[in-house]
């Protein structure tokens, strides 16, 4: 289906799919667990609220939370997207530009002041829909490397260089690498601050 090609599928208007998409996204689940045990999840670590952060300052158990509900994010707004396209296969352009909605949303989330995360998760449980086992490789490439170099960012950084060949190699083409692609230049540039301080040796690592 081309975007613009029809307002209304049938099933769900596109710009209802993709509003619902950005406002799941900025429901900010490392702001949401931190809060339920009386702690600013800016206010400590590296301040910033996503997964890493949250394992850093409060444990594993709190930071499986937020990763499983920041990866149902992207599941719940690819799916917005493809309901929007109607129906089969989950592989939809409007579902990863669903997708990227969401991300926008993890990043700069109306509900918390547009103070967001990197998105990574969020891309994740995109692709966890659209490109199930890309997704799959992908989160075992980020556990092998966060083990061996301690460098969540890094991690993170190398799963998105991999995500676009992946998901070709898997079936997505045209506008469906095109809005992947966007959410992953989006991910790339909000690790900036990530990137400069690993260059300088001064990234933190992920506690053994």
């Amino acid at each position: 289906m081309r975007l613009g090609a029809c307002p209304y599928t049938g099933r769900m208007p596109i710009w209802l799919a993709l509003a619902g998409a950005y406002a799941v996204g900025s429901i900010d689940f490392a702001v949401v667990v931190a809060r339920a045990r009386g702690v600013d999840i800016h206010a400590v670590g590296s301040g910033n609220p996503g997964t890493s952060n949250v394992l850093r300052t409060m444990g594993k158990g709190p930071a499986a939370m937020v990763l499983l509900g920041d990866m149902m994010k992207g599941v719940i707004a690819a799916s917005f997207g493809w309901i929007a396209a109607g129906g089969e296969p989950f592989d939809q352009p409007i579902a990863y530009l669903a997708g990227l909605c969401a991300v926008v949303g993890h990043i700069y989330p109306v509900f918390h002041r547009f103070r967001g995360g990197k998105g990574v998760a969020t891309a994740g449980g995109v692709m966890l829909l659209t490109v199930p086992l890309a997704a799959v490789i992908l989160a075992a490439a980020w556990v092998v490397v966060a083990k061996v170099f301690r460098i969540a960012s890094f991690a993170s950084l190398v799963a998105v260089a991999g995500a676009v060949p992946l998901a070709y190699a898997f079936g997505a083409r045209g506008w469906s690498l095109f809005w992947l692609g966007a959410i992953l230049v989006l991910i790339v540039w909000r690790h900036g601050p990530n990137i400069r301080r690993m260059l300088s040796g001064s990234e933190e690592k992920i506690a053994t």
